[in-house]
């Protein structure tokens, strides 16, 4: 039932073994093409990198904007703080209402108090963060 199983090496073309010399040619064709490879990861790496991306939008701008950076910054801590709260509070409603939400009343009540605010405040934290993560440590502030 459980017959060996035996793989021979293709032979390679033209049956003759390769010399020492193409095999060095072989190898230095593979480091070229490694090479060409980490070359290609490495741009496609800088590209992809958000963050200076945001830091030449700040640089660019810096001269009719220079604080914008800072206090968007400094401002940081007030959105997300102003996020967990609505969160915890949303949190609290729902343990109050989670049995009633099937009733049509109860969930348009629902999310017209907190769908909006969660969202909106979400998008602008989505959209400050990488501001604030590209500001200089000494930016200036108004």
């Amino acid at each position: 039932m459980n017959a060996p199983l035996y793989v021979t090496p293709t032979p390679l073309p033209g049956g003759m073994p390769p010399t020492t010399a193409e095999m060095a040619d072989l190898l230095r064709q593979l480091l070229d093409t490694q090479r060409e490879q980490v070359s290609i990861l490495r741009a496609q790496q800088a590209a992809s990198d958000n963050l200076a991306r945001w830091r030449a939008f700040l640089n660019r701008w810096n001269t009719e904007f220079p604080e914008v950076g800072g206090e968007v910054k400094q401002a940081m801590p007030a959105l997300e703080r102003a996020y967990l709260v609505l969160i915890r509070d949303l949190l609290d409603r729902l343990r109050d209402v989670q049995e009633d939400l099937g009733d049509d009343f109860v969930l348009t009540e629902f999310l017209d108090r907190y769908g909006t605010k969660l969202s909106q405040l979400g998008n602008m934290i989505s959209n400050l963060s990488p501001i604030a993560d590209a500001a200089p440590a000494d930016a200036p502030t108004a």
